[in-house]
């Protein structure tokens, strides 16, 4: 889960990307990265930390050019250095700045592929170096000193081809123009808008219609699985869709927790299905818990507001904002271990001891993934005095690993993975605990977008539209990359700071 935005301008765009990115820092706060093209040349600034931390005046002011890319980054595959940050750049062929977004599932394989047939050296373990490597190596072989679309198109075809999984990525050739593609099951999202018209027309793309929105573009279209859009050095938009691509099956957590309320992607407004969820879970409720006595209902910030209310509506009880979110502490569910997002959670936030003293306290949340917040924020309201304390999340149980680029990789963190609702609510210390049906939640969203009606739903019941995931491959996945291993990279990371920093 990282964001990126592409901007093809008229004027510089540096300012521009910048003010985009800020719609997308929910998406990644572990690194940030700008990189622009004037008069064929490239340049770049990136580092470790948010936007704030990493952009200033200063280095703001050497962003030249008319043409630029920027990205947020939260760490899934490789570490946190720096060095991992992202734009990528290579210089061969051409110069290519190069922003994904998601996760590989055959990097060994493709690795393996690009040292002893293609001949391309990797800096790091980042699988957006992979495959920035991949599309490099395609446009190289088709030899064209100007390319021109038809190039494009079949280098990105090839990387369709050689790459397996989920991905949203936007490049920059210099003196080609900006370049943008969606996996072939468009599972993680990407949108393209303009503005003005002619030949003063602007465009832009972006992972969430936010980003668009802010600087003053319209929101044109979602690209379609295994779309290509290129925009060359005049201007010209020009398109194309994969013959590869399958049904479109965007990532479900997307609309549950992921995007920004006030996102439309592919069509569904995230608001809505929101909306749409706490109908849902509601009437689930009223099924299901007609004789437990709740008299108050209580979002977790500030994912779940949008269900509580329509929970509370629907269930005619008191909705009460009792737990204050602190704005400058991160979202706990994107920071890199267990120990520092169990450390962060009584920082981020903060109880309204009256609203929960005596009362049978519901509290709604988006989703339960490690458990380490409910479990937090349950601890917390008993101690203001609550009598009962229930749990409803308009999520199903997440019970297996993601491997398209969401920050779910080891089953053993799951706190649902191999436990009943039982189980889990006493894990979690609910005197009762309900989920939303996963028929459900997709409904919610088909409810908001009458087109969409396929998703990714492999954390809820492990199913992997792509159709490459097996058991051994998770397995593999949850030693590289649970919390242990994160700790580990992290320990090296730092000591390789401090030592550059001494010599």
């Amino acid at each position: 889960m990282c964001g990126i935005v592409g901007v093809f301008g008229r004027s510089p765009v540096s300012s521009v990307i910048y003010e985009s990115l800020s719609m997308l820092q929910h998406r990644g706060q572990d690194a940030a990265g700008i990189a622009t093209c004037f008069e064929d040349r490239f340049y770049l600034e990136k580092g470790n930390g948010l936007i704030t931390d990493v952009f200033d005046a200063g280095n703001m002011a050497r962003l030249l050019g008319n043409m630029g890319v920027g990205h947020v980054r939260y760490p899934t595959a490789g570490c946190a250095s720096v060095a991992e940050a992202q734009p990528f750049y290579v210089n061969s062929p051409y110069g290519i700045i190069f922003a994904h977004n998601g996760n590989l599932t055959n990097v060994s394989e493709i690795v393996d592929s690009l040292f002893r047939t293609d001949m391309r050296h990797l800096n790091t373990s980042s699988d957006s170096e992979v495959m920035l490597n991949v599309f490099a190596h395609a446009m190289a072989r088709r030899g064209a000193v100007q390319p021109n679309e038809f190039d494009v198109f079949a280098a990105v075809e090839e990387v369709h081809r050689r790459c397996k999984g989920g991905y949203a990525v936007i490049a920059m050739v210099a003196g080609v123009g900006l370049i943008a593609f969606r996996d072939l099951n468009g599972i993680r999202p990407l949108v393209f808008g303009s503005r003005g018209q002619g030949d003063d027309a602007e465009y832009m793309i972006a992972s969430e219609s936010v980003a668009l929105q802010v600087a003053g573009f319209d929101l044109d279209h979602d690209l379609a699985p295994g779309e290509v859009v290129f925009i060359d050095m005049q201007g010209t938009v020009y398109r194309h869709e994969s013959l590869l691509a399958h049904e479109k099956a965007p990532c479900l957590f997307e609309y549950v927790y992921l995007a920004r309320p006030d996102s439309v992607l592919d069509g569904a407004s995230v608001y809505q299905c929101r909306i749409n969820m706490g109908t849902k879970l509601a009437e689930k409720i009223k099924r299901e818990w007609a004789h437990i006595p709740i008299d108050v209902v209580i979002p977790i910030p500030s994912t779940s507001r949008v269900a509580a209310q329509e929970i509370a509506t629907r269930l005619q009880l008191p909705y009460r904002d009792a737990l204050v979110r602190n704005r400058y502490v991160g979202r706990t569910f994107i920071m890199p271990g267990q120990a520092q997002r169990r450390q962060s959670i009584r920082r981020k936030l903060n109880p309204i001891p009256q609203v929960f003293q005596g009362k049978n306290v519901l509290l709604v949340d988006d989703s339960i993934v490690r458990g380490t917040t409910i479990r937090e924020i349950i601890a917390m309201v008993r101690e203001q005095g609550a009598k009962k304390v229930y749990v409803s999340s308009a999520a199903p149980p997440v019970r297996f690993p993601n491997v398209y680029g969401i920050d779910m990789p080891a089953r053993s963190e799951l706190i649902a993975s191999g436990r009943d609702v039982r189980q889990l609510a006493d894990d979690i210390g609910a005197d009762e605990l309900i989920f939303q049906d996963l028929d459900d939640l997709k409904q919610a969203i088909t409810e908001a977008a009458p087109g969409l009606t396929h998703f990714d739903t492999s954390v809820f019941d492990g199913v992997y539209v792509t159709g490459d995931i097996t058991e051994e491959y998770l397995n593999t996945l949850e030693q590289k990359r649970n919390d242990a291993a994160k700790h580990t990279e992290d320990v090296a990371s730092h000591i390789t700071r401090n030592l550059s920093a001494h010599l």
